[in-house]
């Protein structure tokens, strides 16, 4: 069970959910992937959750704020790429044709972030870690695994990217078109062909969570009211995997490995 100490800029560091239900969503994320919910005190009956596998950080949740609400933003899961500089990251992006949606501001002394969108449309978060490195533990059921970005221009978006990040954005010889996003050496995730995406959707990141069987997992999700938007299905010599929606409408893939051997 691999332990994280440091993640490497370019990576996805964390992820948050933001939601309309804050309770609910830990009972859910509890019952789907035995997180336990840590909850820290924001101010008055306002609280941030951690959520915990084995006593390790591995993603969090809050409440959408009033005006995100007023603004008509839905239940969503926001992905974090760490960076050494936020500062530097967020300049880079306007000068690479992104908007700084949220200038970089301090957490406390956990760490240094801004929230950007990507000249597409999709949104995504830079984390600069002080105290808090980030998510601390991967390759067991329930963590963060990959992350997909939907938009209706993946050439514009491969361009921002590696500009941003340093990612190489290739096919990786895969006929589907589908671009496979390499953070130094490691393949961190991917562009779906805008051919496969669903036109109505927004630009998007889709967060994958691991889990050691998709099928039982989709059911189990379902039964405690999330919906299902696609499969369980299965990918060649990839796994299996399935893209559903939680009870408060923030949607997430389930992704089971193909066991090699």
């Amino acid at each position: 069970m691999p332990n994280i100490d440091k993640h490497a800029p370019g990576s996805f560091t964390w992820i948050e959910l933001s939601t309309t239900d804050q309770n609910a969503a830990k009972n859910f994320y509890g019952s789907l992937f035995g997180w336990t919910a840590n909850d820290m005190p924001m101010g008055p009956g306002d609280f941030y959750t951690i959520f915990h596998i084995d006593g390790k950080d591995a993603a969090a949740a809050t409440t959408l704020r009033p005006d995100q609400r007023e603004r008509g933003v839905p239940a969503h899961w926001m992905i974090y790429v760490a960076t050494n500089s936020a500062d530097k990251t967020a300049e880079r992006a306007a000068q690479a044709g992104g908007a700084v949606v949220a200038p970089p501001f301090d957490v406390f002394t956990a760490g240094r972030m801004a929230v950007i969108q990507d000249p597409t449309g999709a949104m995504f978060s830079i984390w600069q870690a002080n105290k808090n490195t980030g998510i601390q533990i991967a390759g067991v059921d329930g963590t963060l695994c990959w992350a997909d970005l939907s938009t209706s221009d993946p050439e514009r978006a491969k361009q921002f990217y590696s500009d941003l990040f340093g990612w190489q954005i290739t096919t990786e010889n895969d006929p589907s078109g589908y671009l496979h996003i390499k953070n130094g050496e490691e393949f961190i995730g991917g562009i779906q062909p805008a051919a496969q995406r669903n036109p109505n959707a927004p630009p998007h990141w889709l967060a994958y969570f691991l889990v050691s069987d998709c099928d039982a997992s989709a059911t189990r999700a379902k039964d405690l009211g999330a919906s299902l938007y696609a499969g369980p299905m299965s990918i060649e010599n990839v796994g299996r995997m399935a893209v559903i929606a939680d009870p408060q409408g923030a949607v997430l893939s389930l992704f089971q490995p193909e066991r090699k051997g």
